[in-house]
């Protein structure tokens, strides 16, 4: 016969068919973070994504949301990242990399969301150890746009390995990209 519910420690004195939480395990803050250390967390993250990582300056993203059920960065249109001179279009590229932070970004939130005792420092720890296995990318339409807004969704975030849907809007709303990635996060 099977039960459900959590596993018993050695010491805990519940019998199988009792139900709660298992005793605080020391090892943890007794507390999810303070919104004095989320705040923190929060500020960490944007420097993190805007200034710390060097590509993600170059091309020019900001933190547009960190909202971890809608993260959003924001790309503004410059005439350094367009790809077709001819026709001022955002280069592939361009729309590639923005959709790959924009994943790591949503992975860093969901990664804080799954730890909500670690401080901000342990959290950016984690980041560290974040990787691209895989990044497929679909060109939908011509990036022409004043500026461009990247989500992601994190669609399972295991032990080893996250996976991420991506999306790239213009100014206009318009799809012009979508995007599958996978990622090492041990």
């Amino acid at each position: 016969m099977f039960t459900v519910g959590p596993r018993l420690r050695a010491g805990d004195r519940r019998t199988r068919g009792q139900r709660g939480k298992l005793p605080h395990d020391p090892r943890r803050p007794p507390h999810p973070r303070t919104p004095a250390e989320q705040a923190r967390l929060h500020l960490a993250l944007t420097e993190l994504w805007e200034q710390r990582l060097s590509f993600n300056q170059l091309l020019g993203l900001k933190v547009d949301s960190l909202d971890p059920d809608h993260p959003r960065l924001r790309l503004d249109m410059r005439p350094e990242l367009v790809g077709h001179f001819l026709y001022g279009r955002l280069h592939g590229g361009v729309i590639s990399a923005a959709l790959d932070a924009a994943a790591g970004f949503a992975l860093t939130l969901a990664i804080a969301r799954k730890h909500p005792h670690e401080p901000s420092d342990q959290i950016l720890q984690r980041f560290s150890r974040v990787g691209t296995i895989d990044l497929r990318v679909d060109y939908l339409r011509p990036g022409l746009g004043a500026h461009f807004i990247a989500s992601a969704e994190v669609t399972r975030l295991g032990g080893r390995v996250a996976s991420s849907l991506m999306r790239m809007h213009n100014h206009d709303g318009l799809l012009i990209a979508t995007g599958a990635a996978a990622y090492v996060v041990s």
